[in-house]
This record gives structure tokens, sequence and C-alpha cells, in this order.
């Protein structure tokens, strides 16, 4: 009996068959793949997020949920919702948090692969999984949280060429090299749909679209519009719109070749801020920020609660105070990583987001 085909070999079978496909095809079978695997998280896998560097991150988020909610008035039936939840530590702690401030919510996970769910369930067991966001309760307000999340979407790019923009594709240059593909400019003219800024772009030039993000991100929006609510959003990203390849690959810790070996490493590409932040409003909601995570966990008094475990766990001092730093430092995760809060027109603004 032969083995199954790999990833690669399937798409380089595909492009062979029906032509180059596009850089969003691309990204999500990769990511499709990979997510649905293995547990990415850690020193033994490729990348460590927020919460698995410090519990405090987690405590924080909880903290300013369950702070927007008091402040709301202590509605009942309430969801906490997490995109993406990784191991479920984030979860574990903003609900420990959570509990301290007499708010236990029902939880509810937006996670498709099978290795993690297991494993948050390990953590978490009492937990309500979706495939998507469009199954999510339907009744009660809803406290959303996604970190890491919406970098792992797939976007679709296109490149300047001549006076035109053409969709980028990937292709399989080599028969004898099914792992390797490259990308380049199709066949396929864009004419809609592109800022102004574009129209000074150099040839080459890369414009991205985070199609599928915005559609997840007014869905969502949409619900707490509907049910009440509150969401927190934390990515590394930037304001658009804006010029630039942002598709990276992560393998063992380090960069590597988004074009080597699709479904073996993590594709991400920075978050636009202001296209997600646009769907929520779109839905009629407010919108917070985005800020600088250093700022924003500054705000919500990661400082005092560094102190406070220092002083617990003197063990721990040198730990946490690197973890404390790595959050927020400039030069670390404090400044490319960002926050944005959408609430509800009737609920109070979460902390965090105040100039």
């Amino acid at each position: 009996m032969s083995a199954e085909p790999s990833l690669s070999e399937r798409l380089a079978r595909q492009i062979a068959s029906g032509g180059p496909i596009s850089i969003a095809h691309y990204m999500a079978e990769a990511n499709q793949h990979y997510y649905g695997t293995r547990d990415p998280l850690g020193a033994a896998g490729d990348f460590t997020t927020a919460p698995e560097i410090s519990q405090m991150f987690g405590e924080l988020v909880g903290l300013c949920l369950a702070d927007v909610w008091m402040r709301s008035g202590s509605r009942p039936e309430i969801g906490y919702v997490e995109l993406g939840p990784g191991r479920g530590t984030l979860a574990s702690d903003a609900l420990r948090a959570m509990a301290g401030l007499s708010l236990v919510p029902r939880v509810h996970f937006v996670e498709t692969s099978p290795s993690l769910r297991e494993r948050q369930r390990t953590i978490i067991p009492n937990i309500f999984h979706h495939d998507t966001v469009s199954t999510l309760p339907e009744q009660g307000p809803l406290l959303v949280v996604a970190n890491e999340f919406f970098d792992a979407l797939p976007v679709r790019q296109i490149v300047r060429s001549g006076k035109e923009w053409r969709e980028r594709v990937v292709i399989c240059p080599d028969p004898g090299q099914p792992d390797r593909f490259a990308p380049m400019a199709g066949y396929r003219r864009v004419e809609s749909g592109i800022p102004a800024l574009a129209a000074e772009a150099p040839e080459g030039a890369i414009l991205e679209t985070p199609l599928a993000g915005a559609a997840v991100a007014l869905e969502l929006a949409h619900r707490i519009a509907r049910q009440g609510g509150a969401a927190i959003i934390v990515d590394y990203g930037y304001e658009g719109p804006a010029l630039g390849d942002t598709l990276q690959a992560v393998r063992a810790h380090r960069f590597a070749d988004p074009f080597l070996e699709p479904g073996e490493s993590d594709l991400t590409t920075h978050v636009d801020f202001t296209m997600i932040g646009n769907m929520a409003r779109q839905a009629g909601l407010r919108v917070m920020g985005p800020v600088g995570q250093g700022a924003f966990l500054r705000r919500l008094g990661i400082d005092a609660r560094a102190d406070q475990l220092a002083r617990t766990t003197p063990a721990r001092a040198e730990e946490v105070e690197a973890a404390r730093l790595r959050l927020t430092a400039g030069d670390a995760m404090g400044t490319l990583f960002k926050a944005m809060a959408w609430v509800h027109p009737d609920w109070a603004e979460p902390a965090g987001f105040e100039g």
C-alpha cells in the first residue's frame, strides 16, 4: 500500500493540473495542515506566545474583561470566548483571575486542531469547542480574546507589475523538488479595492488584504453588537493600509523559508489593525486602540503584579522580571505587538487603552 502523499506533493500536483495557486490558498492549506498535526508551542515546538511566557499576561487580560463586565452591570449568562487558544494557558490564567471577581463564565474555544483540543481539555475540562465563530452561543453577552489569532489567517497579496496590479501566486518551479515553491506575479489583474497609496508604488511592491481576517472580524463583531460584550485582540501588526510583504515562516524558534516544505512551519503575516477595527465599527461597536502591548499591560498593572509575584516567590524574582521585560519592552514584544478592544455601545470601555 503506497504512502499518502505529503502536503507538498498534493500542492505540486494541484499546481501541475490547474495552474498557480494564490498566496491565500497556499497559506490556508499550509496552516491547516500545520496546526492540525502538532502542538507548535513551547521550547520543543516552533514558537512561544505571551501567555506561555508568564501568567501575568492572561491574568491581566482576565481582570480587564472582568472589570468591563462589572462596570457594565454584571450581566448574567456570560460566555468567555477565545479564538485560537493554543494550549489553553491564557484562558486558564484569565479564568482564575475572573473567578476572584465572582465571574465564572461558560468557556467557548474556536479551535480546529485535534491535538490542541485534547491538550486544552486537560487544563480546562468544561470547554465547548467550535470550528468557527458561526456556532458560538446566540444568547448572552460574549467576552472575547484573540491573542495571535488573526496573524495566522490567510491574506491576499497583489503585486505591482508595470502599470497594473496582479494577484501574487505560488508555483512549483522544479517538479523534481516538490517541497520547494516560489511566488510570482500571476496573470490575473486586480482593479478593485486598491488604496490610494498604491498609485505611487514602485515596481514589485506588494499589498496585503486580510480577506479571511476581515470576514471573521465582521462576523464576530456582529455577534457582540447583537448580544453585548467586549473583545480584546492582541497581535503583531500595523495600522494600514501599507505596502510590504510581511509573510513569514517560523520553525524551531527561527525564521524559515515560507515556500519550503509547506505545512511544516508556522506561516503568518502582520495584522492590519485598521482593517480589523473597521469591521467592528461597521457592526456598530466602539473601538479602542491599537496601543502597544507594553503600554497596554503597564496600564493594567503588570509592574505591580510582577513586584507582588517577586515578593511572594523570591526564587522566581529574576524569571518574573525577565518575563515582564519580554512582554513590555520596546525591543521585545512591547511595541510590535499591539492591543485593540471592541465594546458594545451600552458597555463600559475596557481599561488599558487610555492615553
